[in-house]
């Protein structure tokens, strides 16, 4: 087993990405902490869960500190839609509290203990639409994304020699509970569904067990060489 013995922490792990994310780990023997907002989506998993709020800085910090995670894993996040001009000052303010300052907060928990042990992974959840692409009527959700992106590279370099390695994921767009919420508020599901998927090259798009792979594989020693790295899975689409 991949994993075998690892402790991972994992954000929004009830769901989509972050719900194949904690499978695939306790599949190859990690011993999980699995968190969300909303309790009863973890049922299920054979790991350690509860809720949690992850823009509680008290709470998650904590909660990060009593796992003592050679893994961490950031999943929680929002996508706002809506141009320059149709986002509003709390559209953006918790885009950067959800998506950015708490994974600032759960690394600031995580580190201390993995320098202490000699090591460990982090891996956070971006996406290809942040400083590599942009998508349409994503402002607020590319820049937080973005900062996500600077963040990760940021605190790779500061503990590169400290046996740490720091990455993220950007990937396109994945099928998910809510990507499914997002096509249902255009108000023409039917039509959103083709659109998203024809901006994709492949013709298709993404699944969570495909991001969940790529998880598995950067908190895996398998990836020992790779640190401070943007890693796109969109099926091609910020190649076109």
């Amino acid at each position: 087993m991949r994993l075998q013995g690892k402790r991972a922490f994992i954000t929004a792990a009830g769901q989509g990405i972050g719900r194949a994310i904690a499978e695939a780990y306790v599949r190859e023997g990690a011993i999980v902490t699995a968190t969300d907002l909303k309790a009863d989506l973890l049922d299920g998993l054979n790991a350690t869960t509860f809720a949690l709020d992850v823009t509680d800085k008290a709470a998650l910090q904590k909660a990060v500190t009593d796992a003592a995670p050679d893994i961490l894993v950031n999943c929680a996040g929002v996508v706002h839609a809506g141009t320059i001009t149709e986002a509003s000052d709390a559209d953006f303010d918790f885009a950067f509290a959800l998506n950015v300052k708490a994974q600032f907060h759960s690394m600031q928990a995580a580190l201390p203990g993995m320098v202490e042990r000699g090591g460990g992974t982090i891996v956070n959840i971006a996406s290809v639409a942040s400083s590599i692409i942009a998508a349409p009527g994503r402002c607020v959700y590319g820049a937080s994304k973005a900062a996500v992106i600077g963040l990760t590279k940021s605190v790779a370099v500061d503990y590169v020699t400290r046996g740490i390695r720091v990455n993220c994921i950007c990937p396109g767009t994945v099928d998910s509970p809510s990507l499914h919420d997002r096509l249902r508020a255009t108000g023409d599901y039917e039509g959103a569904m083709k659109a998203f998927t024809a901006r994709q090259p492949m013709g298709r798009i993404g699944t969570a067990e495909e991001v969940a792979a790529l998880a598995l594989y950067l908190g895996s020693d398998e990836s020992a060489f790779t640190t401070g790295q943007a890693h796109v899975i969109d099926g091609g689409w910020a190649a076109a």
